[in-house]
């Protein structure tokens, strides 16, 4: 499909320039066996390139598990310390100005650059991605679009609408028909999987 000339803007990213790439369904695979035995890290890759990426293997049909995957989020760090965008943080760690911004090289390149300078700037950060995480916490989702996410008690709770700090499982006993509204609903489907899990498991339980 065209590229909207408002998004060309953002990304520099034009027709001409893809017409001859291939589409995720047809990379899926290399790219799956690509990231298989890697732990995952970008800038605000939790909240978008994660969720994104999940959602576009659910749409190839290719089935990946990234649950047990260590997902270091460059943004979470400088939002920890120094509350700013990319480009900023380039220049609070890196005393450089962001060049091609939004060019998926330049923003990884960036992200990797600011990553060895909080490394370097906070030693209490160490040097492994477990210490790291260890240091700024690990978040604990249960679907990439945080529909449901873990209570105190590790229980998975709605976390919006009518039901939200409820247990998921509650509102599926109760309610069985909230199950059918989601998966008819416009929710990712990395959520209806996480909640078809739930209810299945809810279902194994019960028989």
């Amino acid at each position: 499909m065209p590229i909207p000339a408002l998004v060309i803007e953002i990304h520099g990213i034009t027709d001409e320039m893809v017409k001859t790439a291939p589409t995720f369904k047809q990379a899926a695979n290399e790219l799956k066996q690509f990231i298989e035995g890697c732990d995952l890290g970008g800038y605000n890759s939790n909240r978008f390139d994660i969720p994104m990426l999940m959602e576009e293997f659910l749409r190839a049909g290719i089935t990946i598990d990234l649950s047990a995957k260590k997902m270091v989020d460059v943004q979470h760090i400088f939002y920890t310390m120094e509350p700013r965008t990319l480009t900023a943080a380039y220049k609070y760690y890196c005393q450089k100005d962001l060049e091609g911004a939004h060019s998926a090289e330049h923003d990884v390149n960036a992200t990797i650059d600011v990553l060895m300078a909080q490394i370097e700037r906070y030693p209490q950060l160490g040097t492994t991605v477990e210490s790291i995480l260890g240091s700024i916490g690990e978040e604990k989702i249960v679907d990439y679009a945080r529909r449901f996410i873990f209570d105190d008690k590790g229980v998975e709770v709605f976390n919006f609408g009518k039901h939200k700090g409820r247990a998921v499982t509650d509102v599926l006993k109760a309610e069985p028909q909230y199950y059918d509204w989601m998966m008819r609903g416009d929710f990712p489907l990395h959520t209806k999987q996480k909640l078809t899990e739930i209810l299945n498991r809810t279902l194994l339980k019960n028989n």
